[in-house]
This record gives structure tokens, sequence and C-alpha cells, in this order.
């Protein structure tokens, strides 16, 4: 089943879309937002996924055009955002780049961060930053939506709460990231609204592609309509998401409607290519002993999308602008 949100209202308008992304319907019947979807997914998602069959089989009498560019993040504001550490590959990278040590440890435990959940950024939304100076990255990730996790859940029990995909642009400023990660608490200024994809899948779209609580499909990136990188989500995954959310959930629950992120892509095959700035230019310092490749400009278009194994679009793409924001006067 696919869903995603028209960008009506805070909260969106919950849609269903058909598995070629091509035709939607609204179910105010069933749930009015995703979040009420999920909060009482037991209940909605066989009357939502009986509408599903209805729109592929060209059915549903009141479908529409699907048009990414009247949705909003599935989940426009979430109660919980977090991104994890599920390619320790990258970490260690990344961590070079700014002069950092990369402790042992990192290997066997997760890092995990809670980024902006209240105003989520749709497909098509601009990204809007005050300055370049800032270091404008983008990062190229699959998320995971849960149901409601309980405290203390294991990474096998933790398996059967994931219950939506669907990418995300994490957006980072890393000129503001070591200052920031220097006072030891974390991230906050140097990580702004993150983009979403508009779809979101459940698990079973993907096939034999979702295996292992792991996606295992490329992510490709494309930067200023040139290819920047297609590395293979399921390979190389340090921590899949089943550990990942339980490691979120050892001292707290989790609501329904938590996003959790796989952390950015990254294979050791470097021939893929990459799916953020700073690790190419991380691989550039290691190689030539000088990062060539710049932050992103204002301008400068951004585009993420997964296809399957038959070339289609599984959730869509995101699609979008680097801008400067200026303050209303």
């Amino acid at each position: 089943m696919k869903l995603a949100s028209l960008a009506e209202g805070r909260d969106g308008k919950l849609i269903v879309v058909s598995r070629d992304l091509k035709q939607a319907a609204v179910v105010p019947k069933i749930a009015g937002t995703l979040q009420q979807a999920i909060d009482n997914w037991e209940e909605k998602a066989g009357r939502l996924n009986e509408v599903y069959e209805l729109l592929n089989k060209g059915e549903w009498p009141d479908a529409f055009s699907m048009d990414p560019d009247q949705c909003g993040a599935p989940l426009p504001r979430a109660f919980q955002w977090l991104d994890g550490s599920g390619y320790v590959n990258h970490v260690e990278l990344v961590r070079k780049a700014r002069g950092a040590e990369m402790p042992e440890n990192f290997w066997t435990d997760p890092l995990m961060y809670q980024g902006v959940s209240d105003n989520l950024l749709g497909p098509c939304d601009d990204v809007h930053v005050a300055s370049e100076d800032w270091g404008i990255d983008f990062e190229a990730e699959v998320v995971v939506v849960t149901d409601d996790v309980p405290m203390g859940v294991s990474p096998e029990q933790a398996a059967s709460h994931i219950k939506l995909l669907t990418l995300v642009n994490d957006v980072s400023l890393r000129n503001l990231i070591p200052a920031e990660l220097g006072k030891g608490f974390g991230f906050l200024q140097s990580k702004p609204a993150s983009a979403f994809t508009a779809v979101v899948v459940t698990p079973d779209e993907l096939g034999d592609a979702w295996q292992d609580s792991k996606v295992h499909l490329p992510l490709r990136v494309e930067l200023n309509g040139e290819l920047f990188g297609q590395p293979n989500c399921g390979v190389d995954m340090t921590f899949d998401f089943a550990r990942l959310i339980s490691h979120a959930a050892m001292t707290r629950h989790l609501g329904a409607g938590t996003l959790l992120g796989s952390g950015t892509i990254s294979n050791t095959d470097r021939s893929s290519g990459s799916c953020c700035l700073a690790e190419q230019r991380m691989l550039e310092i290691i190689e030539g002993g000088k990062a060539q490749t710049p932050f992103l400009h204002f301008g400068d278009h951004v585009r993420i999308e997964m296809l399957d194994a038959k070339g289609k679009s599984v959730f869509g793409a995101i699609d979008q602008r680097i801008c400067r924001y200026e303050a209303d006067a």
C-alpha cells in the first residue's frame, strides 16, 4: 500500500496512492490524516488497503491525478523524528573530515539524534538557508515509520513495529557542526528541517527488497541533473532498522508516527558514489590532500529517488532547490 498527504492544513490530508504513483484518492471516512491512520493502524490498514486495490484496478470512482507538487511531507509535523547511524562507514568518514577521533564503540552502539519534527518539508519544497558559508549539504536516507513501540523492546520485537517506509533529505549545515558538537550537547542549529518524499509505503510493497529490516535497493542522488551516487541501502548497513528502533526505545516509549532514519547511505565500494557531499569531500582529502567538491550553492538542484528492480519509482522523488532565506522585514 502507498499513502501520501496533500499539503492542506498543518497535518495534511491523507490520500491513498496507486502503485504506479499516477492516481490518488481521499479517504475521509477512514482517516483524515496519516497520523490518524497510524494511531489506529490495526483498524485502518485493512480498509485503506481495500481502497488501494480498487485504485490499482482503476475501479475507484473518485480517483484523481497524483501531483507531488501538491503534497507535503507524509507527516508534516511528526511527534518525533530520530536519525540513526546505520552506516558506520559514513560516520567514520565525516568524523575524519572534521578531525574527530572515531571511538571503537561506534561499531557496536548506534549514534542517534533528535531532529526538527514540527515543520517537515515536502518533496518539492525549497530548502531555505540564510548563508552559503554554513556549508549546506544533502544526506539521502531511508526512513521507517513506527506504530506505538514499548520501552525496552528487543530488536527481534522491534521489527514488527515498522509499518511504513519513505525517503528523506536530512539537510546538514556542515560548517556549523564542529563548534556545535564541541559544546558537548549535540546538533541543533546545524540540522534544519528535513525533506521527505511524498509517498510512504508498507514494507510488502518492496517485495524481496525488504529483508532483515533493511532495504536492498540503490538510492539514487542527482545534483544539478548529474548522477552523484547510488549506493545500495542493503549493503554495509551496520545497524538495521530493528536495531535502531530498539536503541531508541531503550529508556522510553516511541509514539505512533515516530520517524526513524537510517543515516546517510554509504558503501565501502566507492564506485557507487556517495549520498552526501561531506563523504565525497573526505574521500578527496584522503586521496589528494584537499577537498575539491564544494558544498551546495543557492540555486543548486537536488533529486533523491529509489527505483525498484524494474526501474519504477517506489516513493516518488525529493526534487528541490537550495534557496537563500531572507527574513521578513
